[in-house]
């Protein structure tokens, strides 16, 4: 499947040894030219780094790896991913999660989704159709669907799954501007993503967030084991909802914002493994 955009996903790693399949990674290096990967290993203690470095080996034009000194979480991980993007002209810029829950071939149809519909955003959505393949345990189903209908109503956005991790963005300023400070919360990190653009919209104007963001219903989502999802997250989640609330919709909340934005938020020591 040919004619994508240049394309830099970041794949975040925590101790990801036993579960990361380099041979898929590498198989759709081949497939797709203008798809490149940019592994963040967060500071793992397991081997996770020497099998990224084995894989960036293996495709150096293509895979590139940054190693965190210290496990700084997934926000922090995918944050300094997509600072690090920044840097090349990618078209796209996107973040999946290790354990391909999310199959890499939705890449191409998310890129195509982008193009058509002239999109800043697609986020992937696990909805449960007729057609579909989507293999969610009940309790972390039903949970996740209080969850994101809380956080909908937290940002404003009528978004029906915003913790799928697999998520692309047309390389602007504004996402830039999203990225430049680090995140307030760690495990609804994307919920903030999406209250960021919002506040952007909201203080420079510009077209609609939700006009601009398309969730793509997957194909296919199966719950990998080993997650490192555990039900009290559920709980820190709706702390962190409140937090997202009250910082990006709250009193002062520009203000706060913008001040944040002037700030360095990439003084944390980060390692280019391979280049």
């Amino acid at each position: 499947m040919g004619g994508m955009s240049k394309t830099c996903i970041v794949v975040p790693c925590y101790n990801e040894a036993g579960r990361l399949n380099s041979g898929e990674f590498l198989d759709w290096t081949r497939r797709e030219t203008d798809l490149h990967f940019l592994f963040v290993n967060d500071g793992s203690t397991d081997g996770t780094r020497e099998l990224l470095v084995r894989l960036s080996q293996a495709c150096p034009e293509r895979i590139r790896c940054v190693d965190l000194e210290r496990n700084g979480g997934k926000a922090e991980a995918v944050r300094r991913g997509f600072l690090e993007s920044f840097g090349s002209r990618y078209d796209v810029i996107g973040y999946w999660d290790a354990d391909l829950a999310t199959p890499l071939e939705a890449i191409p149809v998310f890129c195509r989704i982008l193009e058509d519909r002239g999109a800043d955003a697609v986020i992937g959505s696990r909805v449960r159709l007729l057609g579909r393949h989507i293999r969610r345990r009940p309790l972390r189903h039903y949970l996740g669907r209080l969850f994101a209908t809380c956080a909908s109503l937290a940002i404003g956005l009528p978004v029906y799954d915003t913790q799928c991790g697999a998520k692309i963005f047309r390389n602007t300023e504004r996402l830039r501007q999203v990225f430049r400070s680090p995140f307030r919360v760690q495990w609804t990190f994307d919920v903030e993503i999406l209250a960021r653009f919002l506040l952007l919209e909201k203080i420079f104007g510009g077209p609609k967030t939700r006009d601009r963001f398309v969730e793509y219903p997957l194909e296919r989502w199966d719950d990998i084991p080993g997650s490192k999802l555990k039900g009290r997250d559920f709980l820190r989640g709706a702390w962190e909802g409140l937090m997202i609330a009250y910082g990006f919709r709250g009193p002062w909340a520009e203000r706060r914002f913008l001040a944040a934005l002037q700030e360095d938020g990439g003084s944390q020591k980060m390692n280019g493994i391979s280049r």
